[in-house]
């Protein structure tokens, strides 16, 4: 009898070749507004969570109401966020001006954000809008600080555009909170890597973020647990938390499935350092996100993985456009040739993952 496949950290990339005639979607590099990435504004929770949240830090309150019927919004919700505003950021950098009003593909989006293109992933879909839509929060947090008090939601309407006949979503036109617009025009926002999608638990999701808004580039960044968990916004007892810590410390020893950072739980302390590769991509302090613009054609990832075998072409592609942006090169001509020549000088630099 076979042995059973042993489960990885990471969920498996479920769509590695784009659509006939559709555009790359992956070429539009998964962006973060920052408010969000420091505070708790989403679940943690899988199931629905009809609980009331309040939080406060520092000068910073929020307090949080599910929507009536799903629940409040989710870790897993806030990927159709990310999506919505990686296009608008890419957008924004080809010079064409974003609005509130965006209209989005159900399938590229399950695509982007690596989920399964069933008819139930899109009944899936559709609750996410609903909570989005209709979790309510109450804050102070403004995008470039405190403000005022006001209530405020992640989407402010959800209208189908186009539905077949088994009900699932084709076409979506959503309207985005202002504040999360406004956060892609002043550029308050943080490039993740793709693999965030790959991460299977809402706490690796959270707690990557947190690294990746508080660690940057430092050498090291640590957080004691008590405070972890309170950023995080779990509800877990502190020694459930510990325990979900540790665990996650634990796979990523093993596995180095986290994206960008390794994490060691030391006593009760969370220690974050930065990968060799992840300091190389951003060793010019971090980048503006000017790169998102330029295209590559289907046959440059097929060329690149045969220049750097071994690596996520995936992986290749963020280094390149991180190491191309913020002006310290012009967008090249030949993108394909550009993009061919980067990874096999990182080939030759590093041999094989």
């Amino acid at each position: 009898m076979a042995r059973p496949r042993k489960r990885t950290a990471l969920l498996p990339q479920r769509h590695t070749e784009p659509d006939l005639f559709v555009c790359d979607i992956l070429d539009a590099t998964p962006k973060s507004d920052r408010a969000s990435m420091e505070h708790p504004l989403f679940s943690l929770s899988v199931k629905k969570d009809m609980a009331a949240f309040e939080y406060q830090q520092g000068n910073v309150k929020v307090k949080i109401t599910p929507a009536a019927q799903e629940g409040r919004a989710n870790v897993f919700d806030r990927d159709i966020l990310i999506y919505v505003l990686s296009q608008l950021m890419a957008a924004q950098n080809e010079g064409q001006k974003i609005g509130r009003r965006v209209q989005i593909s159900a399938h590229d989006l399950l695509k982007a954000t690596n989920r399964h293109t069933t008819g139930q992933a899109y009944a899936t879909l559709r609750r996410a809008l609903t909570r989005l839509q209709f979790t309510q929060i109450e804050t102070n947090i403004h995008d470039h600080g405190l403000g005022e008090w006001r209530s405020i939601s992640f989407i402010t309407d959800a209208r189908i555009v186009k539905e077949d006949s088994t009900g699932r979503l084709l076409s979506v036109e959503l309207e985005m909170g202002d504040w999360l617009v406004k956060a892609i025009e002043n550029k308050n926002v943080l490039t993740l890597n793709k693999a965030y999608f790959q991460l299977r638990k809402p706490l690796e999701r959270r707690i990557y973020e947190l690294a990746r808004k508080h660690c940057g580039t430092q050498d090291v960044w640590r957080i004691g647990l008590d405070k972890l968990q309170h950023k995080t916004g779990s509800t877990s007892t502190p020694k459930e938390f510990k325990r979900l810590v540790k665990a996650i410390c634990k796979a990523d020893e093993a596995q180095s499935h986290m994206p960008d950072y390794r994490f060691r739980l030391v006593h009760d302390i969370l220690e974050v350092t930065p990968k060799s590769e992840f300091r190389d991509i951003y060793a010019d302090g971090g980048h503006s996100g000017t790169m998102d613009a330029v295209r590559l054609s289907t046959s440059a990832y097929e060329r690149a993985r045969v220049a750097a075998p071994g690596w996520d072409v995936h992986y290749l592609e963020q280094a390149w456009r991180n190491w191309m942006a913020d002006g310290v090169l012009d967008a090249p001509g030949d993108p394909d040739k550009a993009f061919l020549g980067f990874c096999a000088k990182w080939f030759e630099k590093r041999g094989r993952p």
